[in-house]
């Protein structure tokens, strides 16, 4: 082996890693928490800046499409300006968006502060998940991904719940303020415990990829918004859609066809031909899928069937992110003595098990009726979080994780917007098809139907005439009819989302058996 790849296997920081983990996980636990604190304040920002909600969404969007650009070009950035400075230009650029964004007076200055945002914190996961990576040694690596999991699992799942106290004590101005203080702390202990290994120093990264970067940046903007107005525009019933479609397809071949011509390019596309990080990244990408969708579609039942506050809402679900700590601490300690495929395994048939848990709500439950699924599902992500980023990226040469990571998180984001893009899509298209179904079982004279119609005239003619009666008991069973209608689509979705994660099932035997402390001497 090379004296320069010995020298860079072997390097360790000067300071305790546990002192670097906190430096770099609020960052990244603020990061990723700004996209689901802001979806539960939507339709606030938009009475605040007389604007539709459906205006208001490019709030989410604008920030999710500047943040998947960045994310496969951080390694590149990290290389060119130093992975520490470049963390903290970031941290403290996202810092100042957020208070624009929370100061805005208008629709244009909060997507401007969003775009900003956004690119600012592409590269806060995959820079903090590096250097996790290269803090810890191998034999610790479940330990370092445990902690990075508590940011991107338990932040999203905390972000409805804080973002709902923030506009019910104050406004949704302070969903972006109180991020302002975190920064500051933030860029303290990076300056403080943070510093570049020895290859970051010595990097020579070549001339930036503008092409490349060109075509990224269409190909995945096409992509981000497509996902994000296919459902509301009929998805390829819109020409706007169809065009998204193919400039992704194009920019996303040329890109690919570019970084293969080039030795020093933007992304480094040779990583993959590390068969557990090509797996690992197809595995985050459904369990990215699963996840977010599952944390997207159980607070919105709760509010738009149950008629619940966002707040009750979040505070319902918020007992995952307890499950999910556990989870981390849990599967971290135990990852050196277990084959990793049979954890992973594990958490996705636990995962589809709560699924299919949810899939037998009703009209009738109550907050804490799915406490224990809720908390279990939780656990269940960190099964797969902890030990699938191990052996993702732990097979990598110290060189490589940077550029890993961003593409490893980009897999997990495009998933999580895939897999909430397909659910909500279903779930308004099964909240049509049942509605058809329970309409003709009233019009086809069932007895049930018909005597339930009855009795409700009856009610109502104590206080109006027959026929206004009769008008309200149709009304009645109308908006009963939606409500089950939407009851069920919700089901639906469930039931599908728990078939997805058995189907991940075979994937997970694909990754070579890997324990961890087999690890600390495979470089």
């Amino acid at each position: 082996m090379p004296e320069t790849e010995t020298a860079l296997q072997r390097y360790t920081p000067d300071v305790n890693p546990w002192l670097i983990a906190v430096a770099v996980i609020l960052p990244t636990f603020m990061e990723v928490l700004d996209t689901s604190i802001a979806t539960v304040a939507l339709p606030y920002i938009a009475g605040s800046l007389s604007s539709s909600v459906n205006e208001a969404s490019w709030v989410l969007t604008f920030y999710l499409l500047s943040n998947a650009v960045i994310l496969p070009a951080s390694a590149w950035f990290s290389l060119r300006f130093g992975r520490r400075n470049y963390l903290i230009v970031s941290v403290v650029v996202f810092t100042i968006a957020s208070f624009f964004c929370g100061a805005a007076d208008s629709l244009l200055m909060i997507l401007i502060a969003r775009l900003v945002q956004g690119a600012a914190g592409g590269g806060l996961q995959p820079l903090s998940q590096a250097i996790l990576t290269e803090s810890f040694p191998r034999e610790k690596l479940g330990l370092a991904m445990a902690v990075y999991g508590l940011g991107v699992v338990v932040a999203p799942i905390l972000g409805p719940t804080l973002g709902g106290w923030f506009i019910l004590h104050y406004s949704w101005r302070w969903a972006f303020y109180f991020k302002i203080p975190v920064g500051f702390i933030a860029v303290a202990l990076i300056l403080r415990y943070v510093k570049d290994p020895p290859y970051i120093k010595n990097a020579s990264p070549g001339r930036f990829d503008s092409i490349g970067f060109g075509l990224l940046a269409l190909g995945l903007g096409s992509l981000q918004i497509m996902l994000d107005r296919g459902q509301q525009d009929d998805w390829f019933g819109s020409v706007m859609i169809r065009w998204l479609f193919c400039i992704m397809i194009v920019c996303l071949v040329g890109f690919v066809f570019s970084q293969l011509r080039h030795k020093k390019t933007l992304v480094d596309l040779s990583v993959f031909k590390y068969r557990n990080f090509t797996v690992g990244c197809l595995l985050i990408f459904l369990f990215g899928a699963a996840i977010y969708a599952a944390i997207t579609l159980l607070p919105l039942y709760y509010q738009t069937v149950m008629g619940y506050s966002g707040w009750w809402a979040g505070l319902v679900v918020a007992p995952r992110g307890v499950g999910a700590i556990l989870g981390m601490v849990v599967i971290g300690a135990l990852i050196s003595r277990i084959d990793t495929r049979i954890m992973v395994a594990a958490g996705f048939v636990i995962f589809a098990v709560c699924s299919l848990f949810w899939g037998h709500i009703d009209l009738q439950i109550g907050p804490w009726s799915f406490l224990i699924p809720i908390v279990v599902s939780g656990f269940a992500s960190g099964m797969v979080f902890v030990p699938l980023s191990a052996v993702a990226l732990g097979e990598l040469p110290n060189a490589m994780v940077g550029n890993g990571s961003g593409l490893y998180n980009l897999m997990r984001n495009i998933g999580g917007s895939i897999g909430i893009s397909v659910f909500e899509t279903l779930l308004a298209r099964h909240e049509q098809l049942r509605h058809s179904q329970l309409v003709q079982h009233l019009a086809s004279g069932s007895v049930v139907a018909q005597n339930h119609l009855h009795s409700l005239t009856d009610m109502f003619s104590n206080f109006a005439s027959g026929a206004t009666a009769h008008d309200q008991a149709i009304a009645a069973v109308g908006r009963e009819i939606n409500r089950q209608a939407a009851l069920l689509s919700y089901v639906d979705d469930f039931r599908y989302m728990a078939l997805a994660c058995f189907c991940c099932l075979p994937v997970v035997w694909m990754l070579k058996s890997v324990r961890g402390r087999s690890r600390a001497g495979a470089h």
